[in-house]
């Protein structure tokens, strides 16, 4: 109930609400844009940014989700608007109905138990942009694959595309550093 109290207030531009959710939710989304962007100063930059946008607009917060989600959805889409100002584009992927790729089935995949999250993470970093964020937003951050579409603008076979893709050739670098499949 506390924190339904704080957004009400945040609607009616409390300050102290505000430093009080930006408290609460500052360490955990500045975690989120670390990952994403590898850089301290990028990170806090995008941080104020995402405070700044979700105060602004939160008039437009339904409860629908949790702010904590609401919150994270903006920080991500600031993280990726970044990386695109630096060059770092996202690769589109061209979609064609020529594509005959058995989707479905490609979650049956384990790695050998001493893999840590740290290496997953590390060469995630190493796979190509079109791949690393699809991978980072759905197996790191948990969003579901209608999710990432609109948070990349790409269509939602694209992002399960990305993400069988991504996970082979995730699977194939930690094969290469000694990590072997189980399935």
């Amino acid at each position: 109930m506390h924190q339904v109290r704080l957004i009400k207030e945040c609607k009616s531009n409390n300050k102290r609400a505000q430093i009080a959710l930006y408290r609460k939710y500052n360490q955990g989304m500045y975690n989120v844009a670390m990952r994403l962007l590898k850089n301290p100063e990028n990170a806090d930059d995008v941080i104020q940014e995402s405070f700044l946008s979700a105060f602004k607009n939160i008039h437009q917060f339904k409860g629908e989700v949790t702010f904590g989600a609401w919150l994270k959805r903006i920080v991500v889409h600031k993280c990726l608007n970044s990386l695109k100002k630096k060059e770092l584009d996202i690769v589109s992927l061209e979609e064609t109905n020529s594509y005959k790729i058995d989707i479905e089935n490609s979650d049956d995949w384990e790695f050998d138990s001493t893999l840590i999250l740290d290496t997953v993470k590390t060469t995630i970093d190493k796979l190509p942009d079109k791949y690393k964020f699809v991978l980072m937003l759905y197996l790191i951050e948990g969003y579901d694959h209608e999710e990432i579409s609109e948070i990349l603008t790409i269509s939602i076979i694209a992002s399960r595309t990305r993400l069988m893709r991504g996970k082979n050739k995730l699977r194939h670098l930690l094969k290469q550093k000694g990590y072997g499949t189980e399935s």
